[in-house]
Parts: structure tokens; sequence; C-alpha cells
């Protein structure tokens, strides 16, 4: 099923605003929206379990979830969150082979758009080094950077951060 421009906006913001999606441009956070895919839950329904492992982020569409956790020593869960359309959650699984540190459970019927662990690391990954390659690239051809190792040019390279400007834009002011 193809998602609505609303659906795809949500999902870009969210993309936007996580560290992990920074090193993407405009076209594979476009092929990362399409790999999305959708799934349905109902209401009471437990969309990740607290101790499992995990292989996917969601981005809710519609409807809202309960985040909680048993701590050590109780045997009740804690509510720890309400989830709403338009956030995410899951995100820890893609980065860390860790369980899931939390149970979230459908309050209501729900509409989440699912990523998996091998599409992240498939697009992502490849991001992160094709940007790092292409900086490394650049560093080498500036004079002052010449006598750096390949290793601290490629930490350096990693600290950029690029920034798209417009014609005439100014970037520094003197003084």
């Amino acid at each position: 099923m193809a998602k609505a421009d609303n659906d795809k906006l949500a999902i870009r913001e969210k993309l936007n605003m996580a560290f992990m999606f920074q090193a993407l441009d405009e076209n594979e956070k476009d092929i990362i929206v399409d790999a999305m895919e959708e799934c349905k839950i109902a209401v009471n329904d437990p969309v990740i379990v607290e101790g499992t492992e995990g292989d996917c982020l969601y981005v809710i569409g519609s409807g809202t979830l309960s985040c909680s956790k048993i701590f050590p020593g109780k045997t009740d869960p804690t509510f720890l969150k309400a989830y709403q359309p338009g956030e995410a959650f899951g995100e820890l699984a893609l980065l860390y082979n860790a369980p899931r540190a939390a149970t979230i459970t459908a309050n209501e019927d729900c509409l989440l758009w699912k990523l998996d662990r091998d599409t992240f690391n498939h697009i992502v990954k490849d991001a992160s080094s094709k940007r790092r390659e292409k900086y490394e690239s650049f560093l080498a051809q500036v004079p002052i950077f010449e006598t750096m190792e390949p290793y601290e040019r490629s930490k350096l390279a990693d600290a950029f951060t690029e920034i798209k400007v417009k014609t005439g834009e100014i970037i520094i002011t003197e003084g």
C-alpha cells in the first residue's frame, strides 16, 4: 500500500530529527521512507516486548501507544511514556544488539511504519561510508592536512557537517 503524503512527511520529519539519519541525502531519505512497511496493530497488542531481540524501528502513523518497563525488584510494569502519531521508537535496536528495554503496547488500533535492520544497515551505513570517503578525499587535497595520518583525516571527516547554501548567501562575515 502506498503511503499518503502526510505519512511520508511525518516519517521524513522524524528521520530529520534522528542523528543516525544525518548522513543521508534527500534521495536516500526518500528510499528509507519508501522502504518502510505499514503495520496495523490492534488495541492492547504489544509491538515491542521488554527483553526480546529487536530488529526494527517504528514511526507512528496513527493511534497512541504506551511504553512501560519492569524495573529490578518489581513485578508490575511502570508506565514511562505515551507515544503519539509522528513519534518513533525502537531505534536503539538498529544501533545496538541489546534486548528491548521496554514494552510498547497499542492503546487503540494503530498504524505504524516499520524499518528493518537490514534496510537500515544497507542504506545508512553505505551513506555514512560514502560521506566519509568524500570528505577524506577532500581533506587529502588541502595542503594544511597533507601531513595528517589517514586515521586522523578519517576522524576529522566524521566531524564534518554539510550545510547547503543558496547562491549569494553570506557564509562568513569579516570581523
